[in-house]
């Protein structure tokens, strides 16, 4: 004996619909839109002190914070590690996760990492415990970035997002996207000031010592420097170098983390290696030739460039001869912190000097384990003490994918200097 027909047909349509809203709960707690805050359960860390030499390798780039902490990218996720000179990879500090937006940029400030995505969204965390500190609505990021597995690009060389200390004191985080420029105060994600801009004419390269937002405007005409109040968002001077032609290339030079409080400036023209060096002030920009090579590096007031083979350091303001350090032949610079020079032979021994004097605070062989020394230099970072290098495959293929592009799977070497 079974169901009238029009009974069947009832029942048949209510289970028809809750499995159809089974489906989606199912379908919603999957795809929708998530947060997932991982905080600390340990006390934070010391700073650490160690040895000068090879601290150890890891499989991503770290992005040193507060001495005491190493934070990483990864797709959907920033998460920390510690001891700041553990050996390898450990088990997450504090980890966050953001779905379905990705992870486009990480800068720092003290105790404070603030994450940008690939919706705008600017998330700060308290480096000390992991959880969200503040959110700000901000420009989405313009265009598509190749970012490899080690997440370099994101964490040493974030796109469209600065930090600026304002005139007043204040920090400033700075996210420019395709139609607008947002600011945002460090310490509570309060909005300064935001800007509509032309799209896709307009590059923020960094910040200045003095409290200006440095941007590439090619808007209307050839490409000038706007230099913008990093606190109130007026803009000052509007400048543009004699010598290269419609387009700029501007490189910020003796830059903290995050490109911020940069002290100096070279310019050329795209795809030009010729370039002239500037410092940078409350005024215009000034000339100062010991800038001009590409390979100089601004380490405070000093020009450190590899000259015939010969290290020299020059004053950036005069250009006078400060020092000279005859070494190992054909050394290259590798990256430099305001107390260090770090420089690369081609044994790849890591050499680091004071930028002031010349002298010589340690020499070692990058080499971990039992990996050697037969690489080729990939991107690096250096702060607080530290640096940090990819190693890549030789011969380096660019277009290669990650298994034969990098030279381990854990192709990053971490030294204290």
């Amino acid at each position: 004996m079974g169901f009238p027909n029009g009974r069947r047909r009832i029942a048949v349509a209510v289970a028809a619909l809750l499995a159809t809203v089974a489906v989606a709960a199912t379908v919603y707690r999957v795809l929708a839109p998530a947060e997932v805050s991982t905080p600390a359960r340990a006390e934070y860390p010391s700073a650490a002190s160690p040895a000068a030499g090879v601290v150890g390798r890891l499989p991503v780039a770290p992005l040193i914070v507060d001495g005491r902490l190493r934070v990483y990218a990864a797709h959907r996720q920033v998460y920390a590690d510690r001891p700041v000179d553990g050996r390898h990879r450990t088990t997450p500090y504090w980890s966050y996760r953001r779905w379905p937006a990705t992870l486009d940029g990480v800068v720092a400030s003290g105790t404070t990492v603030v994450t940008r995505w690939s919706d705008g969204e600017l998330v700060a965390l308290d480096a000390r415990t992991g959880r969200v500190a503040w959110r700000a609505d901000g420009p989405a990021p313009v265009g598509e970035r190749v970012v490899r597995r080690t997440g370099a690009a994101t964490v040493w060389d974030p796109r469209g997002v600065v930090l600026a200390p304002a005139p007043d004191g204040r920090q400033v985080v700075v996210a420019s996207g395709a139609q607008r420029v947002r600011a945002v105060d460090l310490a509570d994600g309060r909005e300064l000031w935001r800007a509509d801009v032309d799209s896709g004419c307009r590059d923020v390269v960094g910040s200045t010592a003095s409290g200006q937002l440095i941007t590439v405007d090619a808007c209307a005409g050839p490409a000038v420097l706007e230099f913008r109040d990093a606190g109130t968002g007026v803009v000052g001077a509007r400048w543009r170098p004699a010598g290269p032609g419609e387009e700029l290339v501007a490189t910020p030079l003796g830059c903290a983390a995050g490109r911020a409080g940069c002290t100096g400036l070279r310019t050329s023209a795209p795809g030009d290696d010729a370039g002239r060096g500037w410092l940078l002030g409350a005024g215009e920009p000034t000339a100062a030739p010991a800038l001009d090579r590409p390979d100089a590096a601004l380490v405070g007031g000093t020009a450190v460039a590899v000259v015939d083979g010969v290290v020299v350091g020059r004053s950036a303001r005069t250009g006078a001869e400060l020092w000279r350090r005859p070494g190992p032949s054909q050394v290259r610079l590798l990256a430099v912190q305001p107390d260090r020079v770090h420089l690369l032979t081609t044994t790849n021994d890591l050499l680091t000097l004071d930028p002031a004097t010349g002298a010589q605070l340690s020499f070692f062989a990058l080499n971990a384990g039992s990996d050697g020394v037969g690489w080729a230099p990939g991107a690096a970072y250096a702060a607080d003490g530290f640096v940090a290098v990819e190693r890549l495959r030789e011969p380096v293929d660019p277009t290669g994918d990650d298994q034969r592009y990098y030279l381990t799977s854990e192709p990053l070497i971490l030294a204290s200097t």
